[in-house]
């Protein structure tokens, strides 16, 4: 029972890194998942305040994910027009993957302030570069979290 319960987390914290990179994927909390699952295992036993921590980092990184992206926005200039564009822009990259779900928030959020103001393109474009900016830093988030959820997981298990 204990190896499937070990396989069966890292399967989770596996799906948590890919997770990071699709969406649609809730990637964080099924890497938090997969290390409960270890933890219930003989093969980690890990402790209440890593168990505790790794939550609230998961709650943070999960929320980051959907903030960061409209804070880069704003920043770079966009309205709400090109936050809503690049949602959408996201939702569609999905169909054109793997390159559409990097393209789709720019274009969408470029689409967005476009169809807002179509007389400045330059603002639309520093709104699509900050929608690009604030998914890539969302991502990278979500990856970083979900290693370092694999590598403390099979740290425990071979040491």
């Amino acid at each position: 029972m204990a190896i499937l319960l070990f396989t069966l987390g890292l399967l989770l914290i596996g799906a948590g890194i890919l997770g990071a990179f699709l969406p649609i994927v809730p990637g964080p909390p099924l890497a938090w998942l997969g290390v409960l699952l270890i933890h219930a295992s003989s093969y980690g036993p890990f402790g209440s305040r890593f168990l505790w921590g790794s939550f609230a980092f998961m709650v943070l990184v999960t929320i980051l994910d959907y903030v960061v992206p409209i804070w880069g926005t704003k920043k770079f200039g966009g309205t709400k027009n090109g936050t809503r564009g690049a949602t959408i822009g996201l939702i569609l990259g999905l169909f054109f993957m793997p390159i559409g779900i990097l393209l789709g928030p720019f274009l969408g959020a470029v689409a967005g302030e476009l169809l807002h103001d179509g007389k400045d393109s330059k603002k639309a474009l520093r709104s699509g570069i900050g929608a690009l900016v604030g998914f890539l830093l969302g991502t990278f988030a979500k990856f970083i979290y979900a290693v370092a959820m694999l590598i403390y997981a099979l740290r425990l298990f071979f040491s």
